[in-house]
């Protein structure tokens, strides 16, 4: 007896695969092999029977939700000598046969699927309240509290260090902003500088 996506089945058989991929390719001496190794998935085939059971009729729909999770790629757990979470039904067939009068035979190809977690961690962030009103700084554009860019049309003989005495900043924030070489400065380029 095992059980598929919450269904019982008469699981007669199961068996299951586990490989690798190798590299054909030489590989050179004194390197790690486990470098050439690829794993592939893990596959399981199980197959049994699907029976009606008692009163209720219905190998049928059973046999047409199983068939709809493996069209939809839905992933299912299967409980049986095997176990395993996580898994994607490749391929699904099936017998009626006289001797099998209340359901049908089947054989079933699962294939394991390795979920991974993302390491991207969305920061937490909490609004402090104390109770008295935010005033939106008036830097910028009125309303924005965003700061207005600045620009600078570069002229002939101009550099990071006449520019930035010129705007009360410093070379290495022109730097920062402008990313030019400090003698590749284009004559007649907007540089920016706030």
């Amino acid at each position: 007896m095992a059980k598929i996506h919450n269904y019982h089945i008469d699981s007669m058989q199961e068996t299951f695969n586990s490989s690798v991929n190798v590299t054909a390719y030489p590989v050179e001496d004194g390197l790690p092999l486990n470098d050439s190794v690829q794993r592939n998935p893990d596959t399981f085939s199980i197959s049994g029977k699907i029976l009606d059971k008692g009163k209720v009729k219905n190998s049928n729909d059973k046999r047409k939700h199983l068939k709809n999770l493996m069209n939809d790629g839905k992933a299912i757990k299967y409980v049986g000598r095997l176990n395993a979470k996580d898994v994607l039904i490749t391929s699904f067939s099936g017998t009626y046969t006289s001797s099998v009068g209340n359901g049908f035979e089947f054989t079933m190809e699962l294939q394991k699927v390795r979920i991974t977690k993302t390491p991207y961690i969305k920061k937490k962030t909490k609004k402090k309240t104390s109770g008295k009103k935010t005033v939106k700084s008036n830097k910028g554009k009125a309303g924005t509290g965003k700061a207005l860019k600045k620009y600078h049309t570069v002229k002939p003989g101009e550099n990071y260090s006449n520019i930035a005495k010129k705007y009360g900043t410093t070379i290495a924030a022109l730097r920062k902003l402008n990313k030019w070489p400090d003698r590749s400065i284009p004559a007649g380029g907007r540089m920016r500088v706030k």
